[in-house]
């Protein structure tokens, strides 16, 4: 039986990562001895906005990181709308007394600002968001299953990347990996994880049979 459904917010729920990229980038290198790659960029995902920006910039990573919320904000118009099946998925899942989450690694201000620009600011069940000091998505999701007495077997983590999947391995729940944004790796999540989707919909039908699972069978008459 399904009862929770979390979901990650970029690359996930909107296409979101090359904006955010664009945003960090920006915001730091006025504060750096050398202009970032995209791999060291990537390495501080998973922390918060503090986090990332504390990993890179040495100095004055308080105006870094008040460059990078006023770069996310000005930039956002590059992203504002979710996925295409994003909405009704999420809808479908409440509708079967689903309870939806979502677990980023994003900090409060930036997601409050994504959600708010999509159109999805009260759509979650309950909102858990990312740490400075370290990736904190597993601590986030035993911590809802225990709010929410859910057993492990009992929810699924959408999410986008190999950490995802493998923070999900590591405490038994199972990653529903998603590769259907612009910077996805379709074949290398499948390589981890054969739960892979490259659609939303694809995604939409595995979970369509499971949430069936949950519903009784009406007794012959």
């Amino acid at each position: 039986m399904i009862k929770m459904v979390g979901f990650d917010l970029d690359g996930t729920i909107c296409d979101s990562l090359p904006m955010c990229m664009e945003a960090f980038m920006n915001a730091v290198i006025p504060y750096t001895d050398h202009e970032l790659s995209e791999k060291e960029i990537v390495s501080t995902f998973g922390l918060n906005e503090a986090g990332m920006v504390k990993a890179v910039v040495k100095n004055d990573w308080e105006a870094a990181l008040d460059r990078f919320y006023e770069n996310y904000q000005n930039l956002h118009d590059m992203c504002i709308t979710p996925f295409e099946g994003i909405r009704e998925l999420i809808g479908f899942l409440k509708q079967n007394q689903i309870i939806v989450p979502l677990i980023t690694g994003k900090g409060e201000k930036t997601c409050e600002i994504t959600l708010t620009k999509l159109g999805l600011n009260h759509t979650f069940d309950d909102i858990l968001y990312g740490s400075e000091k370290y990736r904190c998505k597993k601590e986030n999701i035993l911590y809802l299953l225990e709010k929410y007495a859910i057993e492990k077997e009992e929810f699924f983590y959408i999410g986008d990347t190999l950490q995802d999947a493998a923070d999900c391995h590591s405490i038994g729940v199972t990653c529903l990996s998603a590769a259907w944004a612009e910077l996805a790796n379709p074949n290398l999540l499948k390589d981890y994880n054969p739960y892979t989707f490259e659609s939303v919909a694809g995604l939409k039908k595995f979970l369509d049979i499971a949430v069936k699972q949950n519903k009784p069978h009406n007794p012959p008459l």
